[in-house]
């Protein structure tokens, strides 16, 4: 388990003597992270970036879903890619693959991305090249439906996918990850007609349930594919976002 998000303390609505100590260093840690993540914010507001949290259990469907939109916006939207997970850069290769801009971080037993580790990331991975300011950069957060809610990363926007392969009961499990999202994305839609398990209409009501109007809509990133809506809900955050900051 995690040692820097409180997921490996036994119990903090109950904590003992002993745990209090580490109670209290999570909340430096979490004080600290949020610190970074405005740093970030800052810097992306500079360059005019608009930065997506992208959030799911593992195998939803993320890298797929930016390959497609990486194929269907580079020629009109300069997009980049911050990957998240504990080991190997696959997912960054398969970006890679489609002209994408892409850095990997290896949290290693860290079940997250924070703050710092995007910071770090950034030295590395400038939002300029050649002139060339990224529109969006995803970040790609670890398959973890828990913690990865917990951490400001500077983001803007917080996406969470829901896949039909995963049950449409999540929203009311993990409810933290679900409120935390400005846009829930039902993946692998396709696959709709064979699961008799997943209903939308279910899954739309369990997260209302969270007392949360946040917008829903499918994508099918696979062999049929269909991302449209998704394409334009991009389209009007950019734009959003482009007069947000002439704005300020």
């Amino acid at each position: 388990m995690c040692e820097t998000c409180g997921c490996s303390v036994p119990d903090q609505n109950h904590p003992t003597p002993a745990d209090t100590h580490t109670v209290e260093v999570l909340r430096g840690l979490m004080d600290a992270n949020d610190h970074a993540a405005g740093h970030n914010r800052e810097h992306f507001n500079r360059t005019g970036t608009l930065v997506i949290n992208l959030m799911s259990s593992p195998g939803s469907g993320k890298t797929q879903l930016l390959e497609h939109t990486a194929r269907l916006v580079k020629d009109r939207i300069n997009i980049a890619v911050i990957e998240g997970d504990l080991e190997t850069e696959n997912d960054a290769e398969r970006l890679r693959k489609q002209g994408v801009r892409a850095h990997q971080i290896a949290t290693g037993s860290a079940c997250h991305l924070d703050a710092h580790l995007v910071h770090r990331a950034l030295h590395d991975f400038p939002l300029e090249v050649d002139g060339q300011i990224t529109d969006i950069l995803f970040i790609e957060n670890v398959g973890n439906l828990v913690c990865p809610a917990a951490f400001d990363l500077g983001q803007h926007v917080n996406v969470v996918l829901l896949s039909t392969t995963e049950g449409d009961d999540k929203p009311a499990k993990y409810p933290v990850m679900f409120r935390a999202a400005d846009l829930v994305v039902i993946s692998k839609s396709d696959l709709l007609p064979y699961m008799d398990d997943f209903k939308v209409e279910r899954a739309e009501q369990a997260l209302r349930g969270l007392g949360v109007e946040t917008p829903v809509l499918r994508t099918a990133a696979g062999r049929q594919e269909d991302i449209a809506s998704w394409i334009e809900w991009l389209d009007g955050q950019l734009t959003k976002h482009r007069q947000q900051q002439q704005v300020a």
